[in-house]
């Protein structure tokens, strides 16, 4: 990957930042985040992304099948309306 080996380049054999934003055709901010990233985290690999649905209201994903099965012919705003819960369309979409 080129994100170690122009870190490497920079930490180990002394090469310069811009020297390594033209030899690795990377923008010298994107070092600098790397850097950076490497400071705060030991290690310069991308944050871990949660799931879309980690943070979701609906939890009981087997309750929420039979519920949308049971009403086939709604729209997510109708569905929104009908669920137990206070929640919007959005909610149902990202369910669906």
């Amino acid at each position: 990957m080129i994100c170690y080996e122009a870190i490497c380049a920079i930490e180990l054999d002394g090469l310069k930042k811009q020297e390594a934003s033209e030899l690795f055709h990377i923008s010298r901010n994107t070092i600098n985040l790397w850097l950076k990233r490497k400071a705060e985290t030991g290690d310069i690999k991308p944050k871990q992304r949660q799931s879309p649905l980690h943070n979701c209201k609906i939890t009981d994903w087997e309750k929420f099948q039979a519920f949308v099965d049971e009403h086939p012919d709604k729209t997510q705003a109708e569905l929104a309306q009908l669920w137990e819960d206070d929640i919007s369309q959005r909610t149902i979409c990202r369910g669906l």
